[in-house]
């Protein structure tokens, strides 16, 4: 079989020109990134305004494995099967981290033949949004720490700061740093650190803005620390808009607003656009991309970070409040052998063959697995939308396993569950999940959000607990007690909650696997992107730097002769 990149490169691609003429866009609609991207002006949601929206489509995962599920190849071979059967659609994804792309990851456009090509450009620098971010980031620490230098008329409290700079390298030595080193001249010695670009405030508020005027408002809401003051109840938060650098980073981010076209390989439109992290942020491409696509076709399939109860709970209860937009229809990729993990079998590692008792037939242990799919589609059905399963299939799948899957899906709720065969069949391959997506986008929608943004911020993160996680109850060490008063005290109650907690488990305990009992969640602490709009408690320690393992991806990226990229996954 070859692999991923030698699929892309060998594939004929359209010149983008003819993928935006495909879904009524012209020429004039377009900043143009060569032959085979583009940026795509906002302007035409104007243009587009009456035209009724199209079928809306969550794709999401069970608790993922390291190895993944194959999600985001489903989602591009959903979208490439929609349009085999007939149907005019559109992608909608995030744009991957660089640092995953070196670190162990490789590339993220997808796999075998549903893919978003160049697959290169995809997944490395595309078109800058990535770098513009952290640019925007970056002056906004960089006014921090002159504003204190001279004089800090703000009254910064130098110890309350919470934003570091960023970098999209997995860089461990970085995350925790002494800057001002040097002498007076060089700034104020202090702790501080990095972060990955994508875990950035500015890549969520970009994911979730709806415009130019929003994102500038938004940027100047950032808050970035605390005023001095004897007393805790009278300290008072500084924002970019106090340290009037907010102006200056929305001039930064005002290309990087427009989403990103591009194709599959089947040549269905996709727009690639923002890439917040899904575990201390939402997790889904933008709010702009998704509202332009709905407007151009008949469906729209995007995707969602990390399993259902990570970037799907999100989806709906964040993103979709600020986006306006009703999903139609939800599809939960699963494979065999990740539901048999969860049955209590293998251990994976990557890099390493499968554990052999994964590609043998054993139904106790996938009967046992199967209670974490069957908790993903009742989470579904909590907001009221119609569930369509994909297993994603591999050789090694017997019909025995297939077939119980299929009817543990039925008798949680779910409208069936159908066989993706779309990394080595492409859009073919996924013909009949299509047609199963098709009937589900067809029921009556009765969508509604978890909860109500005038609950408490207590009964919002009790109702995440308990009804998605399956938690017992909550437990709040006292720094989450002191920054819920603080919150509720500065206004920001009403926000929805954005859960920081490991993707591996539906509990904050990443060991354990397929559907835990007889537990509590512990929040250690509570933060606010006030900027993005979202208040995140955290459920564990949250990684915002990745590390680089023993033997990184980048190892096996290099430049053939005739300029090629060869390696990259």
């Amino acid at each position: 079989m070859k692999s991923d990149l030698e699929i892309a490169q060998e594939a004929k691609l359209k010149p983008i020109v003819e993928i935006a003429e495909s879904v009524g866009l012209t020429e004039g609609d377009l900043d143009l990134y060569g032959k085979y991207k583009a940026k795509v002006h906002l302007d035409v949601l104007e243009r587009l305004k009456d035209r009724p929206n199209g079928k809306y489509i969550d794709v999401t995962a069970i608790t993922p494995t390291p190895l993944g599920e194959g999600k985001t190849v489903t989602t591009i071979g959903l979208s490439q099967a929609l349009a085999y059967i007939g149907k005019k659609v559109f992608t909608c994804i995030r744009q991957p981290s660089m640092g995953p792309t070196f670190g162990i990851k490789g590339g993220a456009a997808g796999g075998g033949y549903s893919q978003v090509v160049p697959m290169e450009d995809f997944n490395l620098h595309l078109t800058g949004d990535i770098h513009a971010v952290g640019i925007a980031h970056n002056l906004l620490a960089a006014a921090i720490d002159a504003h204190i230098l001279h004089g800090n008329q703000l009254n910064i409290d130098p110890f309350s700061i919470m934003w570091n700079r960023v970098v999209d390298v997995n860089d461990r030595a970085l995350r925790r740093i002494v800057i001002g080193l040097g002498g007076k001249e060089n700034g104020y010695p202090r702790e501080t650190g990095f972060d990955i670009t994508v875990a950035s405030e500015v890549m969520a508020i970009l994911a979730l803005t709806t415009g130019l005027k929003d994102l500038r408002e938004r940027l100047g809401r950032i808050v970035i620390g605390m005023t001095k003051a004897p007393k805790v109840r009278d300290r008072k938060p500084v924002t970019a808009e106090d340290l009037k650098v907010a102006g200056a980073m929305t001039v930064l981010l005002k290309d990087a607003l427009m989403p990103n076209l591009m194709q599959t390989l089947e040549h269905t439109p996709v727009f690639v656009h923002a890439g917040p992290f899904a575990n201390i942020a939402q997790g889904n491409s933008s709010v702009l991309a998704d509202q332009i696509a709905v407007k151009l076709a008949d469906y729209v399939v995007t995707e969602s970070g990390f399993g259902a109860d990570c970037g799907m709970e999100k989806f709906f209860n964040i993103k979709c409040r600020g986006s306006g937009l009703i999903p139609s229809c939800v599809v939960i990729v699963a494979t065999i052998r990740a539901l048999k993990m969860h049955g209590g079998l293998g251990k994976v590692v990557p890099g390493k063959p499968l554990p052999k008792e994964l590609t043998e037939e054993n139904l106790p242990a996938l009967e046992k697995g199967c209670e974490n799919l069957v908790k993903h589609i009742q989470n579904a059905r909590l907001f009221g939308v119609p569930v369509v399963v994909a297993i994603n299939k591999f050789a090694t799948d017997t019909e025995r396993e297939i077939e119980l899957v299929k009817e543990k899906a039925i008798e949680a709720g779910a409208e069936g569950a159908y066989l993706s065969e779309v990394w080595a069949k492409g859009g073919e391959g996924g013909a009949e999940l299509a047609e199963a997506v098709v009937a589900a986008c067809e029921k009556p929608s009765n969508f509604q959000f978890l909860y109500p943004l005038e609950a408490s911020i207590k009964e919002k993160i009790e109702t995440i607990a308990a009804k998605i996680y399956g938690a017992d109850g909550v437990d709040y060490l006292p720094e989450a007690e002191s920054k819920i008063r603080m919150f509720e005290r500065l206004g920001y109650g009403k926000f929805p909650i954005c859960m920081a907690k490991t993707h591996l488990s539906l509990s904050h305990e990443p060991s354990w696997k397929g559907v835990p009992k007889g537990w509590r969640l512990p929040i250690r602490d509570i933060r606010a992107s006030v900027g993005a709009g979202f208040l995140y408690p955290l459920c564990g320690e949250m990684r915002t730097m990745p590390g680089l393992p023993s033997e990184p991806a980048f190892t096996k990226v290099d430049i053939a002769e005739d300029g090629r990229v060869v390696g990259l996954f």
